[in-house]
């Protein structure tokens, strides 16, 4: 395995610890606020809010995926065009 493949590897693994570190972070405020507000936290309200914050993220992920696909079937119809020119 290449250094700059082990380089990768680590990155991914440092960001996978930070994403978990701020999650908790979150859920650690998000039991402050109940406190705060004399109510309780639960784990399944924490839940649904991871929950609902992912259903958001995975939408934004998928305009951006939709956006990428049809880029580039554009960009390929537009290839195949040309190349049809070319060649008749």
């Amino acid at each position: 395995m290449k250094n700059s493949e082990y380089n990768k590897a680590e990155n991914a693994v440092d960001k996978a610890k930070w994403k978990i570190n701020e999650l908790a972070d979150k859920a650690k405020d998000y039991i402050n606020e109940r406190r705060a507000n004399d109510e309780e936290a639960s784990q399944e309200d924490w839940f649904d809010r991871v929950k609902a914050n992912v259903s958001e993220a995975w939408e934004d992920i998928k305009d951006k995926a939709n956006d990428a696909w049809e880029k580039t079937k554009d960009a390929a119809e537009d290839v195949k065009a040309e190349w049809n020119k070319k060649t008749n």
